[in-house]
């Protein structure tokens, strides 16, 4: 008897793992990183893979991600998550481009919406195999019983983890195709992967092909050994990195550190002596955390008298003179900024912030139209949303206030003061109105997130 309780409880602890690995890892939770330059680079990284992909300019969105470790992933639709860690453990662009190729080859081979075909071969052996157990148990063989659901377990994991390594394949040969007729060179994915065997093996990862069958992906050996084959015999192979892009990256890379790093890593990591872009850039984040503001400046003076009409130099003034207390300071960069990038949303958003800050009503108007303009081309703008919405309460524009709450909390989780500030400002707003149309899309974008919320707890 006690025996057939403990394989009952194995049994439903097997099944409880049966309904968790159904699911793929959503991509809730999680620390977004937004910076125009940053955004805009890797943008422009993917979208000639894309177009090789058979898909439009701009079809394939960017996500950075603030996480140390060495990873990019894709959770549905077409948005590519990218670590920071990824970024700071690359040592050049074409990196990039190889990781950004193979999860483009998990978006075109429809991979996230497979998950579930593994995962349902997986959960049906288990099944199988748990109902031969308990047959087996019920037989009197509870021992046996055991020994078969332990085996149906191991089968069903093995069945998953094959599927998934099969995609990772998938994912490596699509990536080499689109990098091939992007005219890209894969040494770039090459050096990542050696990056990563490297990582194993500091990690005493085992590389015999016998771990392979529990692991997700395939081998980094093994992966580098079928993508050389295919690397040097491709056109692109000798084609070196754009020197723009490289640099670009190079800076993108640096200012990265400088903003995520503690100060005095920065300064050691980049110190007086190196007077390139990337290394001013990386040391004015680190002064402007320390509060030193002339130095800060100091540096971020350097890199416009490099190149005067540099919107993200520009930008990045506006924003030490904005949160060191100059506001009026702060206005002219930040104007010229927006103004270059043809009102790039997050530096709209800055000057937004910058003029309302001023606490002068007459940029109040100002503040309105590049703040309008900026959640006009990027919606999912919660800091734009808010300022948004500062403009209006400060003009006693309340319903329209309510409004832009109710979007910035949407973006934020907070769905039922999402739904209270839609519905009031619903009430308020001129029937018929855009505004008054928005409002009820909002609540009920509100609503159904707040059940689908609740049915989970």
């Amino acid at each position: 008897m006690a025996l057939l309780k403990s394989f009952i409880g194995r049994l439903l602890v097997m099944l409880a793992a049966c309904a968790m690995i159904v699911q793929p890892a959503a991509a809730q939770g999680m620390n977004i990183l937004r910076d125009a330059e940053t955004e805009t680079l890797l943008q422009d990284m993917v979208d000639p893979l894309a177009e090789a992909a058979g898909l439009r300019e701009g079809a394939v969105e960017i996500v950075l991600v603030n996480n140390g470790s060495i990873n990019a992933f894709v959770a549905g639709g077409q948005r590519i998550f990218v670590h920071s860690g990824l970024i700071n453990a690359a040592d050049h662009a074409n990196e990039i481009e190889g990781v950004l190729a193979h999860e483009l080859g998990h978006i075109t081979g429809g991979h996230i919406n497979r998950f579930s075909e593994g995962a349902g071969n997986a959960t049906k052996i288990t099944l199988l195999s748990t109902l031969l157990a308990v047959g087996v148990a019920l037989a009197g063989g509870g021992e046996a019983a055991m020994g078969v659901m332990a085996a149906g377990q191991q089968a069903a994991m093995g069945s998953f983890l094959a599927f998934s390594r099969t995609q990772e394949a998938s994912a490596d040969a699509a990536g080499a195709q689109y990098l091939s007729d992007a005219g890209i060179s894969g040494r770039g994915s090459l050096a990542f992967f050696e990056k990563l065997q490297n990582y194993e093996f500091r990690r005493n990862i085992s590389q015999t092909q016998d771990r392979e069958y529990s692991r997700t992906h395939p081998l980094s050996g093994n992966r580098i050994a079928r993508l050389r084959e295919e690397y040097v015999v491709d056109p692109a192979w000798d084609t070196p990195t754009d020197p723009e892009m490289e640099a670009r990256f190079q800076r993108a890379k640096a200012k990265l550190f400088g903003y995520l790093a503690k100060p005095e890593r920065t300064l050691t990591a980049f110190p007086d002596y190196m007077t390139g872009a990337p290394a001013r850039y990386a040391r004015a984040y680190a002064y402007h955390q320390q509060a030193r503001v002339d130095e800060a400046l100091e540096e971020v003076n350097a890199l416009i008298e490099m190149d005067p009409l540099d919107p993200y130099f520009l930008e990045l003034k506006g924003q030490i003179l904005l949160e060191s207390g100059h506001v009026e300071e702060a206005l002219p960069p930040l104007r010229e900024a927006t103004r270059l990038t043809g009102s790039n949303p997050l530096i709209a958003s800055s000057l937004g912030h910058a003029l309302i800050a001023t606490e002068d009503a007459g940029n109040l108007d100002e503040a309105e139209a590049v703040l309008r303009a900026a959640v006009g081309r990027d919606h999912e703008n919660p800091f734009a949303w808010y300022q948004l919405g500062v403009v209006y309460g400060q003009r006693g524009d309340i319903p329209r206030a309510r409004l832009a709450s109710a979007e910035q909390q949407v973006m934020q989780g907070n769905y039922s003061s999402a739904l209270v500030n839609a519905q009031a400002a619903e009430s308020a707003l001129p029937t018929g109105s855009s505004d008054w149309l928005r409002a009820q899309d909002v609540a009920l974008q509100a609503r159904g997130l707040l059940e689908r919320q609740r049915d989970r707890n």
